[in-house]
């Protein structure tokens, strides 16, 4: 497991074990990138291929078998932190866990949700 992570921000990316969810989700062979970006860059983003005009807390990009890209806003993540019942730290883990599984080709749906849960536990997020 290849993880790089690059913050394009001032703001601070919570210590959660990135590289140890990534390789329990996506195996050894699989290079990801994780990239922390502003409201701006995660609305156009989120414009240009989903088609919806705001910013977004997470978005995945599964660019072949093995490689993927996950942007992260965390100002909006903070937002929506609460309509979860989440922290904040614990909700940039449950995010990042639900974008590795896009990245591995799971649509959602209770397949994908129970997969989610037993690493959510496992990393207790």
């Amino acid at each position: 497991m290849s993880l790089s992570i690059t913050n394009t921000t001032k703001g601070k990316l919570p210590r959660l074990p990135f590289t140890k969810m990534a390789n329990a989700v996506l195996g050894k062979d699989y290079e990801c990138s994780l990239v922390v970006v502003s409201s701006l860059k995660s609305q156009e983003l989120n414009r240009t291929y989903r088609q919806k005009d705001t910013p977004t807390n997470i978005l995945s990009f599964p660019l072949d078998t093995n490689e993927g890209e996950i942007f992260l806003d965390l100002k909006k993540a903070r937002e929506d932190a609460p309509n979860f019942d989440r922290t904040y730290t614990n909700f940039i883990g449950f995010l990042f866990i639900h974008a590795l599984f896009h990245l591995k080709g799971h649509d959602h749906g209770t397949k994908m949700e129970n997969a989610e849960k037993k690493v959510r536990t496992l990393f207790r997020i």
